[in-house]
């Protein structure tokens, strides 16, 4: 039996036997000769079938002729024949002369998305706009991503934590929390973790990362929103301020985007149009007072009633410094208390702000970070002036009881990094299968 190979390894392949596996993309049911587009995970091959004709130029009986005329969009199959090179085929400058044929799995006839269907159609049937190479592109540079990630990460002496998805009560918005059945009693999905994260600092861990799943009960239809989502999120010990935090957080996304350019770079230019660029450090930092000047000078005042930014307000200021810097990202800094959860530390001389910022990449704001607060007697005050029980935050008070050093960290939402790196329109397409308030399946 010969080897399947995969079919990005045919052009570095001799010419001879070979057998290919994958699923059909176009057939060419030509009255001479017959031509099928086959794709596999890693590309397109043509595979070619001369039909046999007698001297008085009748066909003669040909069932491999009549299994390719056969074969539908989509049909799972093994291929087996004689590669060739030659430089006019324009699909990898390879094609595969065809002895045989092996259904695996034929497809129905008609299928229920096309090139134009519509985003919410296409999550209906998932499974089969993965099989577009664009789709399949972009799972492998979350991939690349995701691995340059890791390995800053472990090159820095992180370590990596699994941290519980069941929560006993609240880690941040008791208003954002999926509730479930829990033997006798109830539980709650974890909205982060960040509490769990925080608690291997006293823990004495120094350094960790997690990239896992977290749930919002959040009945939002944006384009950026989702109820589970991936969250990537670190936290250290030993710090300063919040600019130990961003110093960290924007290392990690060179790393990410200089991994993904090297891989796929010229990938991504031909699929999606877009140049990947491995931002300069440091980001550009703008206190949030400062940023609502800005955008105000540009002709939008935020028409918020607390002291936040919005969506139309970020994406002024991230205008205002790619004009101005050239950058596609920018840290905001320095947010109201008022605004931040009671764990943030607050300034030193202004208790009105906090050590905080959040990340905007290309006019969305992708994470939020912070300098946390780690002495449990402000923690309490603090949690008081939320209008919170510190009864009810005992379990998450107790790690700073015996002891906690100046730590911080950031989460991050995955599928809004590679939303915006390969300027797509929505997450739902970088997400692999997408949860929102109306969508529980595939």
């Amino acid at each position: 039996m010969t080897e399947r190979t995969l079919i990005k390894n045919l052009a570095a392949s001799s010419d001879g036997p070979i057998s290919v596996s994958g699923w059909v993309d176009t057939v060419r049911d030509q009255k001479k000769v017959q031509f099928v587009v086959l794709r596999d995970e890693s590309g397109a091959v043509q595979l070619v079938h001369p039909r046999a004709f007698a001297e008085d130029g009748t066909a003669e009986p040909d069932a491999l002729a009549d299994v390719i005329s056969g074969l539908a969009q989509g049909t799972f199959l093994t291929a087996t024949g004689e590669l060739k090179h030659d430089e006019r085929v324009k699909l990898g400058g390879v094609e595969i002369k065809l002895d045989e044929i092996v259904v695996a799995a034929a497809a129905n006839p008609e299928t229920p998305i096309a090139d134009d269907t519509g985003v919410d159609k296409r999550m209906d049937w998932r499974f089969l706009d993965l099989r577009q190479p664009k789709n399949n592109l972009i799972f492998r540079v979350q991939t690349t991503l995701e691995h340059a990630w890791r390995t800053y990460w472990v090159e820095h002496d992180f370590i990596e934590i699994h941290t519980p998805k069941l929560m006993a009560s609240a880690s941040e918005s008791k208003a954002e929390l999926f509730e479930v059945e829990y033997f006798e009693g109830k539980a709650y999905l974890a909205q982060s973790p960040q509490f769990f994260k925080q608690m291997a600092q006293p823990a004495g861990f120094g350094k960790v990362f997690e990239i896992a799943p977290a749930f919002r009960a959040d009945p939002s239809f944006t384009s950026r929103h989702a109820t589970e989502f991936t969250s990537v999120d670190s936290e250290i010990s030993w710090i300063d301020s919040h600019e130990d935090v961003m110093r960290l957080h924007e290392e990690l996304i060179v790393a990410g985007f200089t991994a993904v350019k090297e891989k796929h770079g010229e990938e991504i230019l031909a699929a999606f149009g877009v140049e990947v660029t491995v931002p300069t450090t440091p980001f550009p930092r703008i206190p949030l007072a400062e940023a609502k000047r800005i955008v105000a000078e540009r002709g939008y005042t935020v028409p918020r009633n607390d002291d936040d930014m919005d969506p139309e307000g970020e994406r002024q200021i991230a205008a205002y410094v790619k004009e101005t810097y050239g950058h596609e990202f920018v840290f905001l800094t320095d947010y109201a208390s008022s605004i931040r959860p009671f764990y943030h530390m607050r300034h030193a001389d202004d208790p009105g702000l906090t050590n905080s910022y959040d990340l905007v990449f290309n006019g969305v704001e992708i994470s939020t970070g912070a300098q946390r607060e780690h002495r449990v007697d402000v923690l309490v005050e603090q949690a008081k002036d939320k209008g919170l029980e510190p009864e009810e935050l005992e379990f998450y008070l107790d790690f700073f009881r015996y002891g906690a050093p100046p730590h911080g960290g950031f989460g991050m939402g995955l599928s809004r990094v590679l939303m915006l790196m390969l300027h797509l329109p929505n997450l739902r397409e970088t997400t692999y299968l997408f949860r929102g308030p109306t969508r529980l399946t595939p």
